[in-house]
């Protein structure tokens, strides 16, 4: 049961992991310039999810690791402003191809799963306080 917990604790980091991503795209959905001042749109970042490496063969659960990953897919958005200080010489400015919305129901996603293997590790809790209680 302890396995249990573990992994239910490898989910619940994943998630955070998750929603200080989307927090970060949210955040970064009007940057047009990069760190030394050149017009460079912010990339996307995703959070790729993979199962721990196994270290035996049995027949037990994995948790699962997650990593951030710049999204080199996707263009930039690129929106005709004029009078933006970041415009090129054609007025035409380079966002990053970040839509909110999306973010937002990522967010709510990522929310829902975190509560979810909450829920796994209080019934977990649940199961061994029962134990306890029968063994005496």
């Amino acid at each position: 049961m302890l396995r249990t917990l573990q992994i239910s604790s490898s989910g619940l980091v994943a998630q955070r992991l998750r929603m200080d991503t989307v927090a970060g795209n949210i955040a970064q959905s009007h940057t047009t310039m990069n760190e030394q001042g050149q017009p460079e749109p912010f990339q996307r970042r995703l959070v790729v999810f993979e199962a721990e490496q196994a270290q035996s063969r049995s027949n037990r659960g994995l948790g699962v690791q997650a990593n951030v990953e710049v999204d080199e897919q996707s263009l930039p958005r690129i929106v005709h402003e004029p009078g933006h200080p970041h415009a090129d010489a054609e007025g035409n400015v380079t966002y990053p191809n970040i839509n909110v919305i999306t973010e937002f129901v990522n967010a709510l996603e990522a929310a829902r799963a975190y509560e979810a293997n909450l829920t796994a590790m209080q019934v977990t809790r649940s199961m061994i306080e029962g134990t306890f209680q029968i063994l005496g």
